[in-house]
């Protein structure tokens, strides 16, 4: 019974978490409340307070979740690619299409850059932790393609993780406004374009 209850109160966390994230997406981590996830999911506020404790631990977990998605719909398929440049431009590519959002509402980690970049505190040490990883994990891929040999030895990896970074941010940007499929193509265009500027010298 005991393995039951715990269970279905996995299940019933998973569905709250599910509904917190739709919502944070449209309304931002800010717009989350008890409240409005209890509507969401048909429950009662104390019913989601029994597995949130209070609105930031559900705001901090639905960032989790988040993240937990963004990796495994950007990074886990890309390391099916060999190292290097096809692995860069894999997750380029699924980059791209994550930050597409036409159905949902808008990318959770750059509303939240907005809401909490000078909002000390539990939620904005999170986001730098979660974003801090993910610039590492870019890093790491520009590593590899600078130890295959495909980029310039001077390469620094945080640079060029940095406008990699600023690349897909214009993708969400102008995916909004002039529409995905311009704003997407562009920013590819561009990315070819960052390669090239740090691909290696042929060897003489």
């Amino acid at each position: 019974m005991r393995t039951a209850n715990a269970s279905k109160g996995a299940s019933t966390r998973e569905a709250i978490l599910a509904r917190s994230y739709a919502l944070a997406c449209v309304h931002g981590l800010e717009g989350l409340t008890i409240g409005s996830v209890a509507d969401q999911v048909g429950m009662s506020k104390s019913g989601v307070f029994a597995h949130f404790g209070s609105r930031e631990e559900l705001q901090l977990a639905t960032l989790d979740l988040g993240g937990e998605l963004f990796i495994q719909s950007v990074l886990v398929p890309s390391l099916r690619e060999p190292r290097g440049l096809p692995r860069l431009r894999a997750i380029f590519a699924r980059w791209a299409q994550w930050v597409r959002h036409e159905q949902d509402g808008g990318c959770l980690f750059l509303a939240a850059a907005t809401e909490y970049d000078d909002r000390p505190g539990a939620i904005r040490d999170r986001l730098l932790r979660l974003e801090s990883a993910w610039r590492e994990q870019l890093a790491q891929a520009v590593r590899l393609a600078v130890d295959s040999g495909e980029l310039d030895p001077e390469t620094e990896p945080a640079q060029f993780a940095f406008e990699m970074y600023a690349l897909a941010l214009a993708i969400h940007h102008d995916a909004g406004l002039t529409g995905y499929e311009e704003a997407a193509a562009r920013g590819t265009r561009a990315f070819e374009r960052l390669i090239r500027g740090y691909r290696a010298a042929p060897a003489s």
